[in-house]
């Protein structure tokens, strides 16, 4: 009788270990399912009210200010508060609004933050933790492409968004939802070619596997350039400040969520902390271990990565990176708007399609047996003689033409498209203003008012 040969036989190694580790998921009762996606809901609400709290605790310390310090002790009940100060408002529809997108709108977008956390590891994909005698992960559910289920939430999310400008029936909302559609288009780009680098090096899409993969070193310190790329995209696609364009008060009002009030404008503030705790989970898990220990903890504790300890680890790495975003919005003025624009098609993607030739080059020639040197000569040469041409480049084109001189004289403010201060040497034309309605005498007495103060 011919035995039945093993699904993966003749696989690599590789294939064997990611089908071992997946293995571990499917397997749970419904009612630990249900358990574990409560758990998930109630870790990113219960960490969206802790950050708003945080957020205006932080940023009042930065600028010098007192902060909420009315509601519970030191103020901690703040998120409370608003969040029944919004419920009791009163609950709008404007007339000339799509009502079933307008209502439609704030779910649409609530409801994908809430999904990409599924597949987000708090600790090994081994069965060891034991939850009312069952063992299970940490985790909710793990497939071989979970990176590319979290990008197609995420890009769902932004749906929201747009319909929510467009149903309105407002100008500016219309406006905002038309910057955010073109920022999730520039930045998604990106954050998709930061993660291709993750693949690359760890071989698989899988969220538990690219964890297994970064010991003993973190991709951060292997992937700087991914890495920094996705700190910024994930930025622009939060809509948070220094890039919270679809929403710029100074210049749209509200944005897109102008003509909300009550809880369908809390569903929106809730979005954007849960996508903000979110894109730190993922930006933990990618590159910064996930719930692995840090460097010095990891060292001299071997239990540190096992039992209920790593759900301590990435929880304080989701709080770090949820400070670098309270950080920037203290620090940072808002962008214009085609300075943004520039940064994701002219800087971001193009640095991130070069590392991503680059680190798939090396890990062909690695993979293909060759030394760390040859590497570096095959690989690192190219890139030195594209840095040099362009640094020779930009000297050749920032030197001044022989006989060019300062310019001077008047200039127009808006040629460019939009305004610009003078250079040096310029100057602005006179304001044309209207004459002066009041009577003669008035006028007479106030000019001499004013000399009689300057004398």
């Amino acid at each position: 009788m011919t035995p039945t040969p093993h699904p993966l036989a003749g696989h690599g190694l590789a294939e064997l270990a990611a089908y071992e580790t997946l293995g571990f998921f499917g397997r749970d009762p419904w009612w630990l399912v249900l358990l574990k996606a409560v758990f998930c809901f109630a870790f990113l609400v219960g960490t969206v009210l802790v950050a708003i709290v945080w957020e205006r605790k932080v940023v009042a310390w930065m600028q010098l200010r007192i902060g909420p310090n009315r509601h519970g002790p030191w103020g901690m009940l703040q998120s409370l508060a608003d969040g029944v100060k919004l419920a009791l408002k009163e609950d709008l529809v404007v007339k000339g609004a799509d009502k079933a997108v307008y209502i439609l709108a704030p779910i649409v977008c609530a409801i994908p933050a809430f999904m990409a956390f599924a597949v987000i590891p708090f600790g090994p994909a081994g069965n060891e933790i034991s939850v009312f005698g069952t063992r299970t992960p940490m985790q909710l559910t793990d497939f071989p492409v979970a990176l590319l289920y979290i990008l197609a939430t995420a890009s769902v999310g932004i749906y929201g968004i747009v319909l929510a400008g467009w149903s309105s029936g407002s100008t500016y909302p219309l406006l905002g939802g038309i910057r955010s559609s073109a920022q999730m288009i520039s930045y998604e780009i990106a954050m998709g070619l930061s993660f291709a680098a993750v693949f690359i090096y760890s071989g698989s899409m899988s969220t538990s596997e690219i964890v297994s993969s970064q010991q003993p070193t973190w991709f951060a310190v292997l992937l700087p350039v991914s890495f920094i790329v996705y700190i910024v995209a994930m930025v622009g696609e939060t809509n948070r400040a220094p890039f919270d364009l679809p929403e710029a008060e100074g210049e749209l009002v509200g944005g897109f969520n102008t003509e909300y009030s009550s809880l369908k404008f809390a569903m929106f503030m809730l979005a954007e902390y849960v996508n903000m705790v979110t894109v730190s989970a993922v930006a933990s898990t990618l590159f910064l271990g996930g719930w692995r220990a840090p460097w010095p903890v990891s060292t001299f504790w071997e239990g540190a990565n096992h039992g209920w300890w790593p759900l301590l680890w990435i929880t304080a790495k989701i709080w770090v990176l949820l400070f670098f975003f309270i950080w920037l919005r203290a620090t940072l003025p808002r962008f214009r708007y085609d300075q943004f624009m520039k940064i994701g098609w002219k800087v971001l993607i193009p640095v991130s399609l070069v590392w991503l030739v680059m680190v798939a080059s090396v890990r062909a020639l690695r993979n293909e047996g060759y030394g760390f040197g040859e590497v570096v000569l095959y690989v690192g040469a190219p890139v030195g003689a594209l840095l040099l041409l362009g640094l020779l480049r930009d000297v050749l084109k920032r030197r001044p033409e022989p006989g060019a001189e300062a310019p001077d004289g008047e200039f127009d403010p808006m040629a460019g498209g939009y305004p610009v201060p003078p250079l040096p040497g310029q100057q602005l034309p006179p304001v044309p203003r209207r004459p002066s309605r009041a009577p003669k005498q008035l006028q007479d007495a106030l000019n001499g008012a004013d000399h009689s103060e300057g004398s």
